[in-house]
């Protein structure tokens, strides 16, 4: 439903979030340290379905694969996986994927000298303004999931 809306040189859509596939995986009930554990702590494992996790709104909810470095300092980097919720309205300072004359784009919606922005997490690009532009927004980014490892490693 979206891939022709959102292709181009910047996005990349992986589709809809299906509530119906689970995955329960273990998860540790014990919060990690950043340091050395304690041997007395009691490694219980309850089970924890990452959809549901991060998908409330399954049919309005899709996951898109960012592009770039311009969302760096928000802690979005180039092949991350953003989990976008349609059914959320936007609020200054969310995250949103947005489509501004025809491009798709994320930013943080801004309201700067009484106007709407979409500002960068990168200082080299500057805010879009969004008077006299066809914007659409196409939900709020409520989660992004980004590989700690370096790629090519298998």
């Amino acid at each position: 439903m979206f891939r022709s809306l959102f292709l181009n040189k910047y996005c990349v859509v992986l589709g809809q979030a299906n509530s119906s596939l689970t995955a329960y995986l273990p998860l540790v009930d014990t919060p990690v340290r950043a340091g050395f554990p304690s041997p007395a702590d009691d490694y219980l494992e309850t089970k924890l379905d990452l959809t549901s996790h991060l998908v409330k709104h399954p049919s309005a909810t899709y996951y898109i694969k960012a592009i770039g470095d311009s969302m760096i300092d928000y802690g979005i980097y180039s092949g991350d996986l953003l989990v976008v919720d349609r059914s959320l309205q936007p609020k200054i300072d969310d995250i949103v994927v947005a489509a501004v004359d025809g491009e798709l784009t994320c930013k943080c919606l801004s309201f700067i000298n009484g106007e709407h922005h979409l500002l960068s997490g990168n200082k080299l690009y500057p805010p879009i303004s969004l008077v006299g532009k066809d914007v659409h927004i196409w939900g709020v980014v409520i989660h992004t999931i980004h590989s700690l490892r370096k790629r090519g490693h298998s």
